[in-house]
C-alpha cells in the first residue's frame, strides 16, 4: 500500500500556496519571533482604527444572533445605496445592493456563477488571478506602462478584446489602485467605459479605496457605464475594519440576473454575513461628522507620507510617481539595473528577498502582481505606523497648522523603514 494523498489536487489549485500578502506577513512575523527587526511594508492593512461611533454600534449590537437575509440586512443595504448616491452620485437603491463576508468573497462568487474570462490590468492585486484559476476561469492580461503610472489605456484594452469578440468577459478595474496608488481621471474613465460598452463587457469596478482618494475626489466608472458596471466596496480600507469582513456589491438592474445567481450561490455557501457586523456597518455607511473628520485626516496622512516616500525612493535612483489614493507605491528599480545586477539581484523576487535579509524591510515583488519576474518592480504598503496615534497628532495640529503630515512622530517607523530601504538601494 502506498503512502501519500488519495488523489492529487486539480491543476487550477495545485501550487497556489498562500496569498502573497498573507505569506509575507507570516514570514515577517516569524523573523520577528526570532528577535530580528523587521519593517513590515508587505500587508496592505489599514493602519487606522475603526471610528469610535462604529465600534460603539458594534457593541450595542453584539447580541444580534439571527440569520439575516442572504442579500443582506435591508437597513444596511439602504445605507450602502444612500452612501453611493451621496458620495458618487450613483442612481441606485437597496434592491441593487448585495452584502457579503468581504468584497474578496463576493468577487470569487461572481466568478463561480458567471462563466466569463477575467480581464486584468497588469499589474493587479495578488488575489485576482488566483481566484480566477480556482474558479476555472481564463485570465486576459492588459499591459500597461510605468510612463502611464501603470494605468491601462483604452486603445490597449480595445486591442486586447478584439480576439474572440463575442466571448463573455469581466474587466476588473481597481482604483485607486492596489498596487500602484494611481487612480483615473474622468476623461480616462469615460474612454474606458466606451470600450467596455462597445464590447458589451461587464465591468467590476473595485472601489474599495475610493474613500481614500487623497483629494477626496473619487469618481466611479459606473457614472459613465451604469448599465454594465458592478461597484465593489466594503469597510476594510476606509473604515479600518479589514477583520470585520464586510463587503458590498452594487449591481445595476440590467445585471440583476447576476445578483440573483450570486444570492443563490451565497445561500448554499456562507448563508449570510455576521449579524452584529451588518448592524454596526449601518453607522459607518450613514456617516457622521466624526467619520468625515476621520476620513479627512486619514487622507492627509497617507497622501503626505506617500509623497515623502516617493521622493526618498527617487533620490535613491528608483522611478516612482507620487500616489493619488490608498496607501501603496509601485516603484520601478530598473533605472538602477546595472548596480543591482552587480549585486546579484536579477529579479523582483531577488530584490525583495535580499532587502528583507540584509535591511530588514519586507515588501512584495512585482511578479506577485503580474509583472515579468525579471522586471525589478515591487509594491510597498506604507502602513506600518500607529494610525490611532497619527490621527490624534494630526488632529492636534489643526488644519491651519497641519504642515507636512509625513513628519508626524507616529509615522517615524515608516520613515525609518524607507530610509533603510533607500540606503540599502544605494549599496
Amino acid at each position: 500500500m502506498t503512502s501519500g494523498p488519495l488523489r492529487s489536487l486539480e491543476p487550477r489549485v495545485d501550487g497556489l500556496g498562500l496569498s502573497a500578502t498573507l505569506e509575507i506577513n507570516e514570514r515577517s512575523n516569524a523573523l520577528m519571533a526570532r528577535g530580528e527587526t523587521v519593517y513590515k511594508l508587505g500587508l496592505g492593512q489599514s493602519p487606522f482604527p475603526v471610528p469610535g461611533s462604529v465600534v460603539e454600534a458594534l457593541r450595542r449590537n453584539a447580541g444580534q444572533k439571527d440569520y439575516l437575509p442572504v442579500r443582506g440586512l435591508p437597513a444596511l443595504r439602504e445605507a450602502v445605496a444612500a452612501h453611493q448616491r451621496r458620495v458618487c452620485g450613483l442612481d441606485c437603491g437597496a434592491d441593487n445592493v448585495l452584502i457579503g463576508p468581504g468584497s474578496k468573497e463576493l468577487l470569487f462568487l461572481l466568478q463561480v456563477v458567471y462563466d466569463a474570462q477575467l480581464v486584468l490590468p497588469n499589474p493587479s492585486w495578488v488575489s485576482y488571478e488566483p481566484q480566477a484559476r480556482i474558479a476555472g476561469r481564463d485570465v486576459l492580461w492588459v499591459e500597461s506602462d510605468r510612463a502611464d503610472m501603470w494605468r491601462i489605456q483604452p486603445d490597449a484594452l480595445d486591442r486586447a478584446l478584439t480576439s474572440d469578440p463575442d466571448r463573455p468577459r469581466v474587466l476588473l478595474l481597481n482604483y485607486p489602485s492596489n498596487p500602484t496608488g494611481a487612480t483615473y481621471s474622468r476623461d480616462h474613465l469615460q474612454a474606458i467605459a466606451r470600450v467596455a460598452r462597445s464590447h458589451r463587457m461587464v465591468v467590476l469596478s473595485d472601489e474599495i479605496y475610493g474613500e481614500l482618494h487623497h483629494e477626496g475626489d473619487h469618481v466611479s466608472i459606473a457614472s459613465y457605464y451604469p448599465e454594465g458596471t458592478i461597484v465593489s466596496g466594503g469597510l476594510s480600507k476606509w473604515c479600518g475594519a479589514g477583520g470585520w469582513r464586510l463587503g458590498t456589491f452594487i449591481l445595476p438592474g440590467e445585471l440583476s440576473w447576476l445578483g440573483d445567481a450570486m444570492a443563490s450561490a451565497a445561500s448554499e455557501t456562507f448563508t449570510s454575513t455576521s449579524a452584529p457586523i451588518q448592524h454596526a456597518a449601518i453607522e459607518a455607511f450613514e456617516g457622521n461628522d466624526e467619520i468625515e473628520r476621520y476620513l479627512h485626516l486619514s487622507r492627509g496622512i497617507v497622501r503626505d507620507l506617500g509623497r515623502w516616500i516617493a521622493g526618498e525612493l527617487r533620490s535613491a535612483g528608483a522611478a516612482v510617481d507620487d500616489p493619488e489614493g490608498g496607501f501603496y507605491l509601485f516603484p520601478d528599480f530598473e533605472p538602477m539595473g546595472e548596480a543591482l545586477t552587480e549585486r546579484g539581484i536579477r529579479s523582483s523576487a531577488d530584490l525583495t528577498r535580499r532587502c528583507l535579509e540584509e535591511a530588514g524591510v519586507a515588501f512584495l515583488p512585482g511578479s506577485c502582481f503580474g509583472r515579468p519576474a525579471e522586471e525589478r518592480t515591487a509594491r510597498i504598503a506604507y502602513v506600518n505606523f500607529d494610525g490611532e496615534r497619527a490621527l490624534a497628532e494630526a488632529s492636534e495640529r489643526g488644519d491651519e497648522d497641519a504642515g507636512d503630515l509625513a513628519e508626524l512622530p507616529a509615522c517615524a517607523s515608516t520613515r525609518e523603514a524607507v530610509t533603510r530601504l533607500a540606503d540599502w538601494l544605494r549599496g
